[in-house]
């Protein structure tokens, strides 16, 4: 540590140094730990002169820039600070130094820079940073309080306690802290790159418990504008997510015990694990959707990159997808089965928006979906659906598979089979009548290839009525024959 001019008042009991600097841990730079414009140490002057007995009263650090950084194993510069860099075989800290206590020790609008080594991205950067501690010692728990500004706007507000002070690792002393942030956005932070997908503007209530080896954290997120999907859009309404987290400090690893989704009365809750290596943030959770309501999710559909036909909502139903998260936070992918009962698709008449079949009747200005099934497989490139199986009983059933690029994009083949007024509607339009259409409805169902291009808000739909005439024909040729048959037999 080195101190700038000092100026020292007998009867304030003050003594003022002009520059202040703290070497950093070698093993980190050759940069200071911190530096301030001036050190304000106030002491007890009548103990100094008359027991002398080191009092100190309160130390004050004017705009001082703390570099705090992480190397790749996890580790902090500031974890060596309680014993100065002595040596393993040498004692942390001397008898003196641990009887040392100071009132109050504060920072007056300061800067805090975090960093690591290797660099990976940008510092993340708290400005007007104003920290007090109160009878800071080595041996007591210190109450304290901190409030800063966050980088890309918004604020943060801490207040608990910490210590006693571990002297050999200064990061495993105990903490116990209230967080509160407001108007967190973690892009504009820098937390997360725009390119996840992942955006909100957020306000945080959490309490924080570490014992120096586990930190528990348990809190309510309100997340404003919430997307978490690259095609996704900002959802309209704010949503609540609560969470417990539990995590190893030594191996960097956690828990999610548990991660809920909140929109209206419905929560969605999801479980699992994560790992801190490399520099990256890597989940692994599962989701448990069972029967949610569609009509508590149907506001989240933007968020999660689910664009719907321009003009359309779905309305009553429910929501089942049992799904897993995994990878880093950077490109997830999101996958399991999901199926949607007994649920409407309103201002999107399906039967008026077949290209090829418009003789089919409407659907009355909506679409009744009884059951909608799909093996679903998210990536930042985009969203598979294999194993697809849809029932719209005023047309029939339809299924397949498809993809929808990040850009919405659509790009589907399936195979409906028309049944009732969808396949008489089908079989009008092909302009087939007399032996044709007979043949056609001796074989059944009409089953017909259709492709899905276009976008997700624009969709295009069309019959390859060619294939469909020709294979009910073929059909309908083979059971009149079998009829045939049977009859010259008799």
């Amino acid at each position: 540590m080195t101190l700038g001019k000092l100026s020292f008042s007998l009867w304030s009991g003050s003594v003022v140094a002009g520059e202040l600097t703290v070497g950093d841990d070698p093993a980190f730079g050759t940069a200071p730990f911190l530096e301030a414009k001036s050190l304000k140490i106030g002491v007890d002057v009548g103990a100094l002169v008359f027991h002398r007995e080191l009092k100190v009263r309160k130390f004050v650090a004017e705009s001082p820039e703390i570099q705090l950084i992480q190397n790749e194993s996890g580790a902090w510069n500031y974890a060596s600070l309680g014993h100065g860099g002595a040596a393993a075989s040498q004692p942390a800290a001397s008898s003196g130094a641990a009887n040392v206590t100071v009132g109050v020790a504060e920072v007056d609008d300061g800067k805090l820079v975090v960093s690591h080594v290797p660099a990976r991205g940008q510092p993340f950067v708290y400005d007007a940073v104003d920290m007090k501690i109160e009878n800071l010692s080595f041996d007591q728990a210190m109450p304290f309080t901190m409030a800063a500004k966050l980088p890309g706007g918004g604020s943060v507000a801490l207040s608990g306690t910490a210590g006693p002070v571990n002297q050999q690792n200064l990061e495993a002393t105990p903490v116990e802290a209230q967080v509160t942030v407001k108007g967190f956005d973690p892009v504009k932070a820098g937390v997360v790159p725009a390119s996840a997908g992942i955006g909100m503007d957020a306000d945080v209530d959490a309490q924080v418990k570490s014992d120096g080896k586990t930190a528990t954290s348990t809190g309510k997120v309100v997340a404003r504008r919430l997307v978490l999907a690259r095609s996704g859009r900002p959802a309209a309404n704010a949503v609540n997510l609560t969470y417990t987290v539990e995590d190893d400090l030594g191996t960097q690893t956690g828990e999610v015990t548990d991660l809920a989704v909140q929109t209206g009365a419905v929560a969605v809750h999801a479980q699992g694990t994560f790992a801190m290596t490399g520099g990256e943030t890597t989940v692994n959770l599962h989701v448990n959707a069972t029967q949610v309501p569609v009509d508590a999710v149907e506001a989240l559909l933007p968020a999660v990159g689910v664009r719907l036909p321009s003009g359309s909502e779905l309305k009553g139903g429910t929501l089942t997808a049992p799904m897993t998260i995994t990878g880093t936070t950077a490109a997830l992918v999101i996958a399991g089965p999901v199926e949607v009962d007994n649920t409407r698709l309103e201002g999107f008449d399906l039967a008026q928006r077949i290209q090829g079949l418009r003789a089919l009747t409407g659907t009355g200005g909506g679409t009744a979906i009884q059951v909608l099934r799909a093996d679903v497989r998210e990536t930042p490139e985009g969203t598979e659906l294999t194993n697809i199986d849809c029932e719209v009983p005023a047309l029939g059933t339809a299924t397949g598979q498809g993809t929808v690029a990040a850009s919405g994009a659509l790009n589907f083949e399936l195979t409906a089979k028309l049944s009732g007024s969808g396949a008489s509607g089908a079989t009008a339009d092909t302009g087939l009548s007399g032996l044709a259409g007979g043949l056609m409805r001796v074989a059944g169902n009409v089953s017909v290839p259709v492709t899905i291009t276009g976008t997700t808000s624009n969709p295009e739909i069309r019959a390859d009525v060619g294939k469909m005439v020709k294979g009910s024909l073929g059909s309908a040729k083979k059971g009149v024959g079998g009829l045939l048959k049977g009859i010259v037999k008799k």
